[in-house]
């Protein structure tokens, strides 16, 4: 399940050109092509829902399966058109869990401080990808989430998803629906802004 293999997120996957044939195969009742199409992206969908959920990974679990059981039935009628057939997926899923909350009579939109509390709280480890981040590789967690904190809300999502969910950039761009150019420039606006807020390192 996408929760069992939550540290993978498969970056060897499938290139452009083989997602574009995946996705003929599978508009034409492919499930063997569907079912790889799944393997990919199932893991993309679970953090997204799970970041959404605010952390709970049973919910976020069922929110994968509605949404795979959703883009089987509809997949016929997807259009390729150059983009990630991902962010249909993440779509998928944005609408479901959308329409949960209507029903559920609460807002879609969680707080992100109860999100980055309910990560405190599953004690995951931070996610540090390359040396633009370096600056917070020494940072503890609670130091981290209290900095993210003070971020400007998409700021904040893009933090969560690459640092605590451990997204790729590509991942991250499908999640929030931008462009991998646009999620650069807010992740690194986002890592200046929280080397601004940052305590200074003193005497031990």
């Amino acid at each position: 399940s996408p929760a069992q293999g939550r540290g993978a997120a498969a970056p060897d996957g499938p290139t452009e050109s083989e997602r574009a044939a995946l996705v003929a195969r599978a508009r034409q009742g492919d499930t063997e092509a569907f079912g790889l199409l799944y393997d990919h992206y199932a893991e993309l969908v679970f953090r997204y829902a799970l970041y959404r959920l605010g952390g709970d990974p049973m919910a976020a679990e069922d929110i994968v399966s509605e949404t795979f059981l959703r883009a089987l039935r509809t997949i016929g009628a997807f259009r390729w058109q150059g983009r990630d057939i991902g962010a249909w997926f993440v779509t998928i899923a944005r609408n479901l869990l959308i329409d949960q909350a209507r029903s559920a009579r609460h807002r879609f939109e969680i707080p992100t401080a109860d999100i980055l509390a309910a990560a405190d709280e599953r004690a995951t480890a931070l996610v540090v990808p390359g040396p633009e981040e370096s600056i917070l590789a020494g940072l503890t967690r609670r130091e981290l989430l209290d900095a993210v904190r003070r971020l400007r809300p998409d700021q904040q999502e893009c933090v969560a998803l690459r640092f605590i969910e451990g997204l790729s950039v590509r991942e991250t761009a499908l999640a929030m629906g931008r462009n991998e150019g646009a999620v650069r420039a807010l992740q690194l606006r986002a890592i200046r802004a929280l080397a601004r807020s940052l305590p200074t390192a003193g005497p031990a």
